[in-house]
């Protein structure tokens, strides 16, 4: 059960498992769209269409209503939280108030409720369930407050689901990857919509210590994010699917060049020398 199978590390998941013969229910934001179109156009029959925005709580039942049907008494073997929204990165200060409801709505909360709505059926099979959370989630990045929070208290969650889940051989593990090309960075109508609420936002005290140059700069950092980040899914695809099969998955994975190390320094020196990296 994959919802966020849209676009990105979601959309090439569904296609990677229904290829190797799994049977998929990949939950997607707009069943009419044009990422579910081509899961439809692509893919086996195997592989089930479900329509699933995880903030609305009716679809989530729907969906679990849909999966309970097709899987009966056999249990659902995994659940992927994928789904996730990056917002427009900035400093902590200069984010509204919104963006920061907007990324715990879907980043933690649509999981969360995704995770308990699911877990009985996870429970029949002792299956699985793997949380997408972020590097940002793992350590402090600057411009990810909003973000890296919400993914710091889905690990968190993971990890206390780890623990107690244990009882009844349900594994939890967490995914931290590094900057990978997905669809969550948005669109150019998207950046345009979050930088002008941002900016009509700000007082003019802010305004004026951040300066016109800096803040015009935010929409040319973002522009240039996909440069840095890697095409190549296959890293994240590869942890998943050890995360869904292995006899014992670790607990956090961290694919992608670059993730592992400053979690490392993060956690093993003093705070000055990672702000410093």
């Amino acid at each position: 059960m994959f919802p966020g199978s849209d676009t990105g590390i979601g959309h090439a998941l569904a296609k990677y498992l229904d290829n190797l013969g799994f049977v998929v229910f990949a939950g997607v934001l707009n069943k009419d769209g044009p990422g579910a179109e081509e899961l439809k156009r692509t893919c086996s029959q195997r592989l089930s269409l479900l329509q699933l925005d995880i903030t609305n709580t009716t679809q989530v039942k729907e969906a679990y209503l849909q999966v309970s049907e097709k899987v009966q008494n056999t249990g659902l073997w995994g659940v992927v939280n994928n789904a996730g929204i990056l917002g427009f990165p900035a400093d902590g200060e200069l984010l509204p108030m919104s963006m920061y409801r907007q990324c715990m709505e879907v980043n933690f909360f649509g999981a969360v409720e995704m995770s308990k709505t699911f877990l009985p059926l996870l429970r029949k099979s002792q299956g699985r369930l793997v949380n997408m959370s972020s590097m940002a989630g793992g350590i402090p990045l600057p411009r990810y407050a909003a973000y890296g929070a919400s993914k710091a208290a889905l690990s968190m969650f993971s990890g206390v689901m780890r623990q107690e889940l244990s009882k009844w051989g349900v594994k939890v593990a967490a995914i931290h990857p590094s900057g990978f090309r997905t669809g969550i960075q948005g669109t150019s109508d998207l950046w345009d919509k979050q930088e002008k609420e941002l900016m009509e936002n700000l007082p003019a005290e802010t305004r004026q210590d951040y300066g016109e140059d800096y803040l015009l700069g935010l929409k040319s950092y973002l522009l240039h994010m996909p440069a840095y980040c890697d095409a190549d899914l296959s890293p994240v695809l590869g942890a998943i699917l050890h995360a869904l099969l292995a006899k014992r998955p670790q607990g956090l994975y961290t694919p992608g060049k670059g993730a592992y190390l400053p979690l490392c320094i993060f956690c093993y020196f003093p705070l000055w020398l990672y702000d410093f990296f």
